[in-house]
């Protein structure tokens, strides 16, 4: 039997725009339980792969509540984060809203830069061809109707010489850990949408859309398809997580 929250072809976007916007407001917290913290851990491996410095511009394509974006601001980086779902950025606005009035850096007094959060379409990212020196996305490859498309517009934003970087869930190897892994997707990670949703099939939903998903194989075989260099897998837990990397060619 099928989850309500996924759909083949044109009717995957309305349904995955209704499952973030049932999600938005608890979405950080369930992300916490359901990795034990570790997506945190993950994203500033992102970031710190991305080499984001002052000056930089990046552009984080479903950027959600915006943890990744953040952290490229971190680092100096000047930040859009781009997303489809209004409640998601919502989420991301408040934070946005609240580092500005709130921090400060502890040496300066001065407040941290903070990233621009826009509303728009991973399929059709509105900026021009070579944009940006940083591409990134998290968890959002499975949630596209073209993956394929999705990375296509990362590399046509993405300057030569700049660099592109997906995370997301993967499938390890090791045939005992998937099955332990996907069972834990399977019966494990629906009872906290169950506990804090209403609905064990707003987090069933990750394993139904990984089903569909290529993961490592798939996606490093594109982004070689897209012409750029330097492609590179960085699985992390035994490869239930990785890190597509990939540079545009100058």
């Amino acid at each position: 039997m099928g989850n309500e929250f996924f759909a083949p072809g044109k009717c995957r976007a309305d349904k995955v725009q209704d499952l973030f916007g049932k999600i938005a407001r608890r979405y950080d917290r369930i992300n916490d339980l359901q990795s034990l913290g570790l997506h945190r851990r993950w994203k500033r491996r992102v970031a710190d792969l991305a080499a984001a410095s002052p000056g930089a511009r990046a552009l984080d394509v479903c950027c959600g509540t915006g943890d990744l974006a953040f952290a490229l601001a971190a680092r100096g980086a000047e930040v859009v984060g781009l997303d489809f779902s209004e409640a998601m950025l919502a989420v991301a606005k408040t934070r946005a809203g609240r580092l500005r009035s709130g921090a400060r850096s502890p040496k300066s007094g001065v407040v941290p830069a903070t990233p621009q959060f826009i509303h728009g379409d991973a399929l059709r990212i509105p900026f021009p061809d070579s944009s940006f020196d940083i591409v990134t996305m998290g968890y959002g490859l499975r949630n596209l109707s073209s993956w394929e498309t999705g990375l296509g517009e990362m590399a046509r934003v993405a300057r030569p010489g700049g660099r592109l970087l997906a995370l997301d869930f993967g499938k390890p190897d090791n045939a005992l850990w998937r099955a332990l892994y996907f069972g834990y997707l399977r019966f494990g990670v629906p009872l906290f949408g169950l506990m804090f949703c209403g609905r064990a099939d707003t987090y069933a939903y990750i394993l139904e859309s990984l089903k569909h998903y290529p993961a490592q194989s798939g996606v490093e075989a594109k982004l070689r398809e897209l012409g750029l260099a330097n492609v590179r897998v960085v699985n992390l837990l035994g490869g239930a997580m990785s890190i597509h990397c990939g540079e545009k060619r100058a």
